[in-house]
């Protein structure tokens, strides 16, 4: 397990309130959005990843479809590299719901499609992240997140 403290970006979240309801601003869909549990893991993690391991926000993307054996699936966050290629795979879920082996096949099973290198999943309390090598088929976990420029 990776220990990321997601909660440490939440002061720079952008936030705003209409009447008791609160929003937070999504730098990549443009617009503000009611902070669900598992969309406020997505935009945390978009700062962690954006500035702590500097990722250029430009290469992120946010719940877009795919087909996953003939049926349409979300991701919730890709990555691309600098040849516009998948890089990271993210699935993000809410802080109570735990990271185990369903959530890893979920991931796993999107990446069928996307062919990411490197595969990450999140909570936002539990983070795990892995390098696939497809010609080996073999996962090894990693001990952090990958730096984009590396």
């Amino acid at each position: 397990m990776i220990d990321i403290n997601l909660h440490k970006f939440r002061s720079q979240l952008k936030v705003r309130s209409e009447g008791n309801t609160k929003f937070i601003w999504d730098p990549l869909r443009k617009k503000y959005l009611v902070p669900q549990p598992e969309e406020l893991v997505r935009q945390l993690l978009i700062l962690y990843l954006t500035q702590k391991l500097d990722y250029p926000i430009s290469r992120i993307q946010v719940e877009k479809s795919l087909k996953v054996f003939g049926q349409n699936k979300r991701y919730d966050i890709i990555v691309y590299d600098q040849d516009i290629k998948p890089y990271l795979l993210i699935e993000c879920k809410s802080h109570k719901e735990p990271i185990n082996q369903s959530v890893l096949d979920q991931a796993s099973r999107y990446n069928i499609t996307l062919n990411a290198p490197y595969l990450l999943v999140t909570n936002g309390v539990q983070t795990y992240c892995c390098a696939i090598d497809k010609g080996n088929k073999k996962v090894k976990f990693l001990r952090e997140v990958p730096n984009y420029n590396d």
